[in-house]
């Protein structure tokens, strides 16, 4: 390796060196063999656990689960994507440790982001400190939010691959386009995924505008088409995933409306709007982005023994004061959310920078990160600020598909952090007359500075500092609504001196370096150092050696109960109503049972609507039974009402995790044989019938189905139906009638994948019961099969593997030109050698 070359290439080895010291040193404890165990990933595991002891055992993957709301989809749980050549890349990064892969890939795609914005590597390296540092990108890894994590990171690479085939490399950055964006899909986190196209289509319109204005349309155009196919590889690469997903989309909360007006949560296109707006971020909240603590950091936490809190249980004379401080959690977040695990915090200098960038990036940057973040920023207010979100959720597409209206903020976090570097590239710039950053620098600090100290010297500004939560202490603990406030008010004050540091001191460096009195390394040296000392301590809050655990396999992670146990040597097929835990959102009793409930983000809208009208009014009377009974065979008899429970084939209830499970005796069973069949005129009526019949013996069926149901059902007392073949993916029955006859099966309606056969001949079968399958049956003896054969998965595959071999090839012919090009002719290497000599 030459000299310059060398040169060129240290700082990216420095880098790379550095990212992996970071990450270690922040996540050490994975070098003791720990693990990071996030809700998230534990409901992952309760969820996928069906899937995955399926697929590790038999040569199909299965693409349905029964181990959640009574069977579902898993296409957003654990689907294999065979023909997506991509997937060969992410599992190269994710060779890492959990979590040090995550904190390695903020670092390195940020920093790729930097060098296409054309930052010096030096620089960059400060940028993805600026930038995976803050506290949300931690925040997200400490509960869980592991796809989120891996696209956001995604998103930086992929806007600087989009800006490199714009502003220099048109064919090299349209071919990182395909890359990134690939891998941003792959990783499966589609609202993340709709808010970078938000940034993509701002960028791409300025664009637009200045190329008109500056005469190069052409140009623009051209690069748009080749960004243009680089998108459809990146789509088709994950033809399997995207196809599959859309296609249950229609279908879940987030889908078209079925029709029930009954349900006015569920009625609706799309999400509900309380539902979308539930998480958002208070106005002043916003304030969260400088001073951390502004809204009391996260919803649990504690308290130092100089608090007011510690205090006052010292006057009461409570004993080992400082160590229950260290232990209790208490209320500490006041804001308007329902609950956070703490707070956006992109940095005191990331927000001095910030400000400094609108003062020094050029205008056809600026003009396109200013309102992105300030767009961001209000639609994270969403039900603080209705008038715009009203307007997204009515009028921008798909805007409505996605809750937690807060989360948008991750685009005011990148495009803050890209402003603050791009910042720094015009203070460090060569030849650059440096006298004129001094006005610029000094009214950014104070601007930035002044809000500190304003809030340092009269907190009471931000408010009252009292939490709806202060309202449950009474009694002996009826002190902490006068101390919570003034420890609330005690930990805004100390953080806004805390940002007003970090502004003072690097205004200070920059200052200094402007006037010629630090050198420009030193100046990087400092400058990451602060950078590090401001956001690393924060991060620390919310995701800290304490969050790991020693590092145990799954099965001794998750212990069966004992009622568990006693349920678990049963081996027929059932369902099981796990009433200790929040029954629809706590996937844990789906590691060991088919379970009613569940916790997923993409239930289907019929369960939900389900769950509203019929199956809460149920499990009301059913709890209610457990309240008057004196024993628990007072409670069996109340289980012959529950209907719609005994359609979906409950046969156990845990009420006690340590005491043997109640047995149901009046499940419907897998399969049935109605007597009288019910016609719906619209899903309204549908879902009131359902709560009127006797399912055992009754079925309610909409009219649209009216033509495939029999003409007569011939009572039979000698018919049978009974599965005999249990496969989350494949159902075989077995029938013997002598007349014809209507089946309901127990399981959950989806025509988009759920093809049924008799003696190997595909038949129809209907939707009944609002949302069960049904089958009119000739007389005879045959066997019925259901298997689970979307066509969505096989055509995206075909997709997927056309367009990963397509991608291979415009790869290998990039490589292929770029070596012709830097190779020279024989012709050329004899003149040289010729000039050589000479």
């Amino acid at each position: 390796m030459n000299k310059s070359l060398f040169q060129k290439l240290l700082p990216h080895f420095v880098a790379l060196i550095l990212f992996f010291c970071l990450s270690f040193w922040y996540f050490s404890p994975v070098l003791e063999g720990k693990q990071l165990m996030g809700h998230d990933t534990q409901s992952w595991m309760y969820a996928a656990k069906e899937t995955l002891d399926y697929n590790q055992t038999h040569d199909d993957k299965t693409l349905w689960t029964n181990s959640m709301f009574s069977g579902m989809p898993n296409y957003q749980i654990s689907m294999t994507q065979p023909n997506n050549i991509i997937k060969y890349v992410d599992q190269l990064f994710k060779s890492l440790p959990s979590p040090v892969f995550f904190l390695v890939l903020y670092l390195l795609c940020f920093y790729i982001l930097l060098l296409a914005f054309g930052i010096s590597p030096w620089l960059a390296i400060i940028g993805s400190l600026a930038f995976s540092f803050a506290s949300y990108n931690f925040i997200i890894l400490s509960v869980g939010h592991n796809s989120k994590a891996i696209t956001i990171a995604y998103t930086a690479p992929l806007i600087g691959s989009i800006y490199m085939a714009f502003r220099s490399k048109r064919m090299l950055g349209s071919l990182l386009t395909a890359l990134f964006l690939s891998l941003a899909i792959y990783a499966n986190h589609i609202q993340i995924l709709y808010y970078t196209l938000l940034i993509v289509l701002v960028f791409g319109l300025v664009e637009l505008i200045f190329s008109i204005k500056e005469k190069k349309t052409s140009a623009y155009f051209k690069t748009l088409g080749l960004l243009i196919i680089a998108a459809l590889l990146a789509v088709g690469m994950n033809a399997t995933s995207l196809l599959t997903t859309y296609e249950y989309s229609q279908y879940t909360m987030r889908g078209k409306s079925t029709g029930l007006t009954i349900d006015e949560q569920n009625a609706q296109h799309g999400l509900n709007k309380d539902y979308i707006t539930q998480w958002s971020y208070g106005i002043d909240e916003t304030l969260t982005l400088l001073i951390p603590n502004f809204k009391g950091g996260a919803s649990a936490g504690t308290l130092s023994p100089e608090s007011k809190t510690a205090q006052r249980l010292t006057s009461y004379g409570v004993p080992n004061v400082e160590r229950m401080m260290k232990e209790m959690q208490l209320p500490l977040y006041w804001g308007t959310q329902p609950g956070t695990a703490g707070p956006v915090y992109v940095g005191a200098i990331v927000c001095f920078l910030f400000v400094l960038g609108i003062f020094l990036v050029d205008k056809r940057t600026k003009w396109w990160l200013l309102p992105l973040i300030i767009l961001s920023i209000m639609l994270s207010w969403g039900k603080n600020f209705m008038p715009l979100t009203d307007f997204f959720i009515q009028y921008v597409p798909l805007y409505n598909n996605f809750r937690t209206v807060s989360m948008i903020l991750v685009i005011a976090s990148f495009g803050m952090a890209l402003m603050a570097v791009l910042a720094l590239k015009e203070v460090f710039k060569p030849h650059a007359d440096k006298t004129k950053l001094l006005r610029p620098i000094s009214i950014s600090a104070a601007i930035v500075g002044g809000i500190c100290l304003i809030f340092a010297a009269v907190p009471s500004l931000a408010g009252n500092f009292v939490s709806p939560a202060d309202a449950q202490f009474t009694g002996d603990y009826a002190f902490l609504k006068e101390t919570l406030p003034l420890d609330r008010q005690a930990l805004l004050r100390s953080d806004a001196l805390r940002s007003l540091a970090f502004v003072v001191l690097s205004a200070g460096l920059i200052w200094l370096y402007a006037k010629n009195l630090v050198k420009k390394n030193l100046t990087y040296v400092f400058l990451g150092c602060l950078m590090l000392g401001d956001l690393v301590p924060v991060a620390k809050r919310y995701l800290n050696d304490d969050n790991f655990t020693r590092k145990r396999s799954i099965e001794k992670f998750v212990q069966p109960s004992t009622a568990d146990k006693i349920i678990l040597q049963d081996k027929s097929q059932f369902r099981v109503l796990d009433a200790t835990v929040d029954i629809f959102n706590d996937a844990s009793p789906s590691y060991f049972h088919k379970n009613i409930g569940g916790y997923h983000a993409a239930k289907l809208r019929r369960y939900q609507e389900l769950i509203n009208v019929h199956l809460t009014k149920e499990l009301g009377q059913l709890f209610g039974a457990f309240g008057r009974a004196k024993t628990i065979d007072e409670i069996v008899p109340v289980m012959d009402s529950l209907g719609v429970l005994n359609m979906l084939n409950m046969k156990y209830v845990i009420y006690n995790k340590e005491a043997p499970p109640l047995v149901n005796p009046y499940a419907n069973g897998n399969a049935w044989l109605v007597k009288n069949i019910r016609i719906a005129e619209n899903a309204d009526e549908e879902m009131r019938l359902l709560g009127e019949i006797d399912t055992k013996t009754e079925v309610v069926v909409d009219k649209s189905f009216a033509s495939l149901l029999p003409a007569k059902i011939i009572p039979d007392s000698t018919a049978r139906i009974q599965l005999v073949s249990y496969e989350p993916n494949h159902l075989i029955y077995n029938f013997s009638s002598k007349t014809d006859q209507l089946a309901v099966f127990s399981e959950i309606y989806y025509d988009k994948g759920w093809n049924a056969y008799i003696n190997g001949r595909k038949v129809p079968y209907l939707r009944a019961n609002y949302l069960l399958r049904a089958m009119p049956l000739k007389a005879g003896s045959y066997q019925i099969e259901f298997k689970f054969e979307p066509d969505s998965y096989r055509i995206g595959n075909i997709i997927a593997l056309v367009s990963s071999v397509l991608f291979v090839l415009w790869l290998l012919g990039f490589i292929y030109i770029s070596w012709k090009k830097s190779t020279p002719s024989n012709g050329e290497s004899r003149i040289g050698e010729n000039i050589q000599k000479k």
